[in-house]
């Protein structure tokens, strides 16, 4: 795990102070690589790489980057490659130098040229030069584990692990307002725009390649959702418990020593049974717990997955006083605003587990891969009322009915709010609507941001786009649909916050339940075998029945890492919160109206993200936007 930056002249000149600019970006990423860092420029000094390293795999100075191979390609990488033993024995005609991961992406692209990613096992993100084809290639992993930016500024295309280091090339800091429309409906955006104004992302599972001044980009990867209805429930529980197995095996392979996240749930609670079990007793377990106020503690079951592991569990006690001192350097790290205030503990554990491991295991993906949000057996609900009211419930091939959801409604006990909420308006709708119903976080938003100024349309549009797309899902089930575009949005902006929230602290976290074998085969399942009568994750608790402590296996009150934010702004955090919000009136941000939020923020419904929302993006202007002339002055 690392980081890496990058340019390269769209006109074949020099690009000047080219050394000053690698240096700069190395300098801003920093930490991502508190074990080394280098740079190199090509002869003629059109391209240059920088690369700050974590050292994890091969840890001899041999392997460090930028590396060059065979007819001079020369790479720089952030991630791992699992796989790369397997790699090395099927490429044996490269001379290898080093035991490193890194040297079989060089191998992969000297045999298969613009197919080697379609062989890499892992989480990657890399920039390769090659000077005979006069070429340079940007790759991101199939999920997008690991992050890459880019833009193009005076003539050049410049690249970076984080958008942070790309912020000196801009004439200014500005906010990309289709972007923020997306930020502000779903809390993630969709596409390849940023909140940064003419910073892009490489979308996951995809390549841009820079050949004689013109820019390409191509996807390598895709899910498609190809059911197979011909298999037994056995069949798949015994798919997924081999691929699994296979997947921790891989994410193991490190020379340095691996720990784990364990939130409490099934998922990092899994994860961490099986990787004790190849790797034996001793292994070092990271919780973050809120002992301030009751009904934020899950420590306990933590302490369960602990002990079934025979492991070593570290606590971080997060408090009020944490959440004033480190939320500015939370936001900084994130780059931009993204996802829930659950980048703020994960931030305090990450920073906890550096002081004892370089490389953990986290639980990224299952909600995504086997179905795990409430908000599916919500929206099974209305569909099965719906149903039992035309009484078509029993008509073809139902995942769940009226009958078989009954049981399982017991999880939505603490959920009436959402409830009454989603059936505000629109019961019974088509499907795409309800659901964009269903994920929209700005219905609390009305009175504090200005939405004429936003292009709402474009956002539905984009959503309907990727929502209703048959290439990836065809005539299959209502819960495919929902599981595919969270997948494509969601997943990736959790990943941000996985990937930014440890690489703070340099820190690899690793995600075993995003190995694409395993997420290929789990897109066979029909969705009444992975949710049958609305149980979450049911294809992994009956393949891991045996393995899931019974308390977390049974349990129906999982909180997803909440923060008590209400409870804070009553009393500990109030004037903090207050003196940020009234830098937003004095300041008279665009889009956002300062007197409604001074209005309303302390009244705003417990776990609503509206104020987490507002509160991010005007912490984010003023570490980014306000400082526009610092990160310009960097190479002036």
């Amino acid at each position: 795990m690392c980081g890496i930056a990058g340019f390269i002249s769209l006109t074949g000149s020099l690009v000047v102070n080219g050394q000053r600019a690698l240096d700069v970006m190395s300098d801003l990423i920093a930490h991502r690589g508190p074990d080394g860092h280098g740079t190199w420029i090509s002869d003629d000094g059109t391209v240059g790489l920088a690369h700050r390293r974590l050292a994890i795999i091969d840890l001899s100075d041999d392997a460090s980057q930028p590396m060059s191979g065979e007819a001079g390609r020369t790479i720089a990488f952030n991630g791992e490659v699992y796989n790369y033993r397997e790699l090395r024995d099927r490429f044996t005609s490269y001379r290898y130098r080093t035991n490193s991961d890194t040297e079989t992406i060089l191998a992969a692209h000297n045999a298969l040229a613009a197919k080697a990613p379609t062989v890499l096992r892992g989480m990657f993100a890399y920039g390769l030069w090659d000077p005979v084809r006069e070429r340079l290639t940007l790759v991101r992993d199939r999920f997008g584990i690991k992050p890459l930016y880019y833009t193009v500024a005076n003539e050049t295309l410049w690249f970076a692990s984080e958008a942070k280091a790309l912020l000196p090339f801009l004439d200014s800091v500005s906010t990309d307002a289709a972007a923020l429309a997306e930020y502000l409906t779903f809390q993630y955006t969709i596409g390849e725009q940023t909140l940064f104004k003419n910073i892009k992302q490489l979308m996951p599972a995809h390549t841009l390649v820079v050949e004689h001044g013109t820019v390409s980009i191509e996807r390598y990867w895709d899910i498609t959702y190809e059911v197979d209805f011909g298999r037994s429930e056995s069949f798949f529980v015994d798919g997924i418990r081999h691929l699994l197995v296979e997947s921790v095996d891989l994410h193991l392979r490190s020379d340095v020593e691996v720990g784990a996240y364990i939130s409490g749930g099934i998922d990092s609670s899994l994860l961490g049974v099986l990787a004790s079990r190849r790797k034996g007793p001793g292994m070092k377990g990271f919780h973050g717990r809120f002992l301030e106020h009751p009904g934020y503690d899950e420590s306990e079951y933590a302490r369960a997955a602990a002990s079934t592991m025979n492991a070593e569990l570290f606590f971080s006690d997060i408090s009020a006083a944490d959440f004033v001192e480190h939320l500015r350097k939370v936001i900084y790290h994130l780059d931009y605003p993204v996802a829930g205030p659950g980048s703020f503990p994960q931030y305090m554990v990450s920073k906890h587990a550096a002081d004892h491991v370089k490389v953990v295991l986290g639980g990224q993906g299952g909600d995504e891969v086997f179905g795990g949000y409430t908000r599916y057996l919500v929206a099974y609900l209305e569909q099965c009322i719906k149903a039992a009211i035309d009484g078509t419930y029993r008509d073809g091939n139902f995942v769940v009915t009226i009958e078989s959801i009954v049981p399982n409604l017991g999880i939505l006990r603490e959920y009436k709010p959402l409830l009454q909420e989603f059936w505000r308006e629109g019961l019974f709708g088509p499907l795409d609507q309800r659901f964009f119903r269903l994920i929209d976080r700005s219905t609390d938003m009305r009175e504090e941001i200005d939405w004429t100024a936003l292009d709402l349309a474009r956002v539905k549009d984009s959503f309907f786009a990727l929502f209703n797309n048959s290439s990836n899902v065809g005539h299959e089930a209502y819960f495919d649909k929902m599981t595919h575009f969270e997948f494509k949005t969601l997943m990736p902006a959790l990943l941000h916050v996985e990937d930014r929230m440890s690489m703070a602290h340099g820190l690899e976290s690793r995600v075993p339940l995003l190995d694409h074998p395993l997420v290929e085969f789990a897109a066979t399942v029909p969705a009444d075998v992975k949710f049958p009568g609305g149980k979450l994750k049911h294809l992994l608790r009956a393949a891991f029945h045996d393995s899931i402590p019974t308390e977390i296996l049974g349990r129906r009150d999982k909180m997803g890492f909440p923060v008590p934010l209400k409870e804070w702004m009553s009393a500990e955090t109030a004037g903090f919160v207050r003196e940020i919000f009234s830098n937003l009136k004095s300041a008279s941000r665009e889009y956002v109206n300062a007197d409604a939020v001074l209005r309303n923020y302390a009244n705003t419904r417990q776990f609503s993200r509206k104020t987490w929302a507002i509160l991010s993006l005007e912490l984010w202007q003023q570490e980014f936007h306000d400082r526009a002339s610092y990160f310009r002055s960097l190479v002036r």
